[in-house]
């Protein structure tokens, strides 16, 4: 159907009831008022511009003047606005339900798509309505920062605003889950969240972003989700630096991890003596930490903990004293930091 054509289509009931209502004085009734909010939401349903149906609306009492008495068309401005501001109320009216489904939907895809829920392959055409391609290999982002944020918040509208000017149709996702910004990408688009990670740091105001490393497949999306998750989880246990930190620099923490068992039996061995000091374990393992931080460095250890040199001498000391392995021996060294890393991803000695 041609515009015109529809424009006259919804149209339909409008120039008999104006006649009626300017021949009497009498303003539009609610069956009237109904009826042209029930055209107008067929007509945004249908896709039509709502400029161009208030054009025809004009247009139609126009042509009706001549037909009309004096008092007749001093009256039919007051009911062509009635009767325009019916239609345009149905047309917003069905808009905004057909925007809250289109949000919905993108929430249980979104849902899908990082929990790895439904069919994989009835997910990967639903992808397609998104703007990604779930057979390619992608790698996700997840920015957390100081409070939630969800979707059309200040913060993540930002963030979205900014990658998705710089890489339009990249098959780029933005989205919101648990309060995080979330972006995925395709694996070989490494500059894309490397963009998204600058950002959202800055938007969130010092937040802190992980990058999952890329996977192949539905499944690959969830993947790499996980292990942005970990990551964050990991940098908040370890009190890691940087703002962007990467799934695939970290490897290490999971392997270490992974056997708790023989990981507190490590700690409890080579750090349990701490317990004997003066003031408990928690200055001298953090003297540990800081001197495994600086590389090895006395005096940049000293520095961050804002100790003298001899004084940060002393507590190496006071280390090789208790636990008998000595922070200046390479072998005893490569012991006390594994501890060292294990007393942090354990929660050691408070847990």
């Amino acid at each position: 159907m041609a515009p015109e054509d529809a424009a006259t289509h919804h149209l339909t009931g409008y120039g008999p009831a104006l006649i009626d209502a300017c021949a009497t004085g009498r303003r539009l009734t609610r069956e009237e008022l109904d009826a042209r909010r029930a055209r107008g939401e067929r007509a945004a349903e249908a896709g039509l511009s709502l400029r161009g149906l208030v054009r025809a609306h004009l247009a139609a009492a126009r042509a009706l003047q001549p037909a009309l008495t004096a008092a007749g068309n001093r009256h039919l401005l007051t009911v062509t606005e009635q009767a325009v501001d019916a239609f345009a109320e149905g047309y917003e009216r069905a808009q905004t339900m057909a925007i809250r489904q289109e949000v919905a939907a993108r929430r249980e895809f979104v849902d899908d798509l990082l929990h790895g829920g439904g069919d994989l392959g009835a997910l990967a055409e639903r992808a397609q309505r998104f703007g990604l391609r779930l057979s390619q290999s992608h790698a996700v982002a997840v920015a957390a920062g100081p409070e939630p944020y969800a979707e059309g918040y200040p913060v993540a509208r930002a963030v979205e605003n900014s990658v998705l000017t710089r890489f339009r149709d990249r098959n780029v996702l933005l989205a919101t889950k648990d309060g995080r910004i979330v972006c995925v990408a395709p694996g070989d688009r490494a500059d894309v969240l490397a963009h998204f990670g600058k950002q959202a740091y800055a938007a969130t105001d010092g937040g802190r972003v992980a990058i999952g490393r890329p996977h192949p497949g539905p499944g690959g999306v969830v993947q790499s989700y996980q292990e942005a998750l970990n990551v964050l989880s990991l940098a908040d246990r370890m009190d890691l630096d940087g703002p962007v930190l990467h799934a695939a620099d970290l490897l290490v923490y999971p392997v270490l991890a992974r056997d708790r068992a023989a990981m507190a039996d490590l700690v409890e061995t080579t750090l349990g003596p701490l317990r004997r000091a003066r003031g408990g374990p928690g200055p001298l393992l953090a003297t540990l930490s800081a001197y495994f931080d600086s590389g090895c460095v006395a005096a940049e250890t000293a520095r961050r903990l804002s100790l003298s040199v001899r004084a940060l001498t002393y507590r190496l000391d006071r280390i090789h004293t208790l636990t008998g392995a000595d922070p200046h021996e390479p072998a005893h060294r490569y012991t006390l930091q594994t501890a060292v890393i294990g007393a942090r991803l354990l929660g050691w000695p408070e847990d």
